[in-house]
């Protein structure tokens, strides 16, 4: 991959990478924070829910759990987010990406764009030592209302849809990058590649 980079990147490109499933793998450790919280509140085991290909969100929570009342589920996802830290172990980075950031940092603009929290993003970057890379790091908590990341971004940064080089291993972010005017060849499908 970064050997296709290299033709491609210009200093003028900014690199825009999300977090989870990219840069590090932590569907893992997402599912056991879920599952270790949905067992305190409603003693129930999801360990037969685990899937290596598709990660375990709150609206999956809402579809196997659809009886939980308000109150359950908030203690759930509070309970989810204080223990993820120590799940942290089963985390990995993306070796292919860390090799892109580590050498495009040096000549360009490097931006995080995750749908994480602020604290559970900036808990896993630390853990693997990669807090201090970026230049610019936007958070769920920071788009909330825009509901499109990239837009979101470019209107903030007032960047050029057509210099940045998004790293992205979801469909529907990789849909939301292109309706921004960001050209599909600018976008490198992780998903896809198989990283």
């Amino acid at each position: 991959m970064i050997e296709t980079l290299n033709d491609k990147v210009v200093n003028e490109n900014i690199l825009i990478f999300d977090l989870d499933g990219t840069i590090v793998n932590t569907d893992k450790a997402n599912f056991l924070a879920y599952q270790e919280a949905v067992k305190e509140i409603k003693k129930i085991d999801l360990s037969s829910l685990y899937s290596k290909n598709e990660r375990f969100t709150r609206n999956k929570l809402k579809e196997f759990l659809p009886m939980l009342n308000t109150q359950e589920y908030d203690e759930i996802i509070k309970i989810k987010n204080a223990v993820y830290a120590k799940h942290l172990q089963v985390t990995s980075i993306n070796i292919a990406i860390l090799k892109i950031l580590n050498k495009f940092s040096k000549t360009n603009n490097i931006i995080l764009a995750t749908n994480s929290h602020k604290e559970r993003a900036n808990l896993v970057l630390k853990y693997h030592h990669l807090d201090d890379i970026f230049d610019y790091k936007f958070y769920k908590n920071d788009y909330n209302e825009e509901n499109n990341k990239f837009k979101y971004i470019l209107d903030y940064l007032k960047i050029d849809p057509n210099l940045t080089i998004v790293f992205e291993n979801e469909n529907s972010e990789i849909n939301q990058a292109k309706l921004v005017g960001i050209p599909e060849k600018n976008i490198i499908n992780l998903y896809s590649e198989g990283e």
